[in-house]
């Protein structure tokens, strides 16, 4: 072989090793990206309605985030109809697949942090926002609506959040 002919060859087995090795080192980098078993068990909650009294309250964990479910009182829900918030308006219809139950991402869209229940709607005391029992934000700082996560109806006294 001269010599013009090996530096070819040399070159073709060069780069042919070299894309082995790159593919070989990039396939499991790039399966790391894909989400960890953890992380699909919480992409969705399964949440029983049956034993929340109306006009209670429960909080669970979705992609650890806290989200409030509210079983609302015929008057939590004719108040809520009245009005479409003030600071960002939504009518409370669009907010809710079924009146008596309203589902919300319990973070502040202000700042982040957890608003608590008091009175009708609840009250971020990091900052003084206040959100009304459609979780429309009332009073600021906070910009936008508690956020409404996608959830389904399974059964008429159960949810998944997570998929809608």
């Amino acid at each position: 072989m001269n010599d013009s002919g090996r530096r070819n060859f040399l070159i073709k087995l060069t780069t042919a090793f070299g894309g082995v090795g790159v593919a070989a080192t990039c396939v499991p980098f790039i399966a790391s990206m894909d989400p960890s078993t953890d992380v699909l068990a919480r992409a969705e909650t399964e949440v029983e309605l049956a034993d929340i009294p109306p006009g209670g309250v429960r909080t669970v964990a979705w992609q650890g985030k806290p989200v409030f479910i509210v079983h609302r009182t015929p008057e939590e829900i004719h108040a809520a109809a009245a009005s479409d918030g003030s600071i960002d308006p939504q009518a409370d219809s669009k907010r809710v697949q079924q009146p008596e139950w309203l589902v919300v991402v319990g973070v502040c869209t202000h700042m982040g942090c957890v608003p608590n229940k008091e009175g009708p709607g609840w009250i971020c005391h990091c900052h003084g926002s206040a959100y009304d029992d459609s979780g429309r934000v009332i009073r600021g700082p906070a910009p936008k609506n508690l956020e409404v996560p996608p959830y389904r109806f399974v059964a008429a006294d159960k949810i998944v959040i997570g998929k809608a």
